[in-house]
């Protein structure tokens, strides 16, 4: 299988190099695609440690989403996607569409907005307080 992630989902995830590191361990190739400039998605990747095997570059995700299918021989071809227009694009280019929601469900990972902030006067006690 090949996995493409579009930059907004990877961003939506509370640990992106887990989930990254983990969908290696079961797809053949996986990489991100983006509309934003190319040192926008190579920035985020160096940052959370994202090796990825292809990104969009100058190409916008269409053009990449055709373009990693031709080079990529795989049984499947899979995008995760945030929106309707994410939907739309895979279903243009022959990619099945995966929610974001649904692929963090399925895989145990968590969306950054999941995570309950913890209250830090909650569970910290003072032995110096008077």
């Amino acid at each position: 299988m090949t996995l493409a992630f579009e930059l907004e989902a990877l961003k939506a995830l509370a640990d992106p190099t887990v989930v990254f590191n983990d969908a290696r361990q079961w797809t053949e190739y996986v990489g991100v695609v983006s509309e934003k400039p190319t040192y926008v998605v190579t920035n985020f990747t160096r940052k959370h440690r994202v090796r990825q095997d292809f990104f969009s570059g100058p190409r916008g995700v269409k053009e990449s989403l055709e373009n990693v299918k031709r080079q990529f021989d795989t049984d499947r071809h899979v995008f995760v996607g945030t929106s309707e227009e994410d939907r739309a694009l895979a279903e243009e280019t022959g990619w099945e569409y995966l929610p974001l929601e649904q692929a963090s469900e399925a895989a145990g990972g968590t969306l950054a907005g999941d995570e309950e902030e913890a209250d830090p006067f909650e569970s910290e006690t003072r032995d110096d307080w008077p």
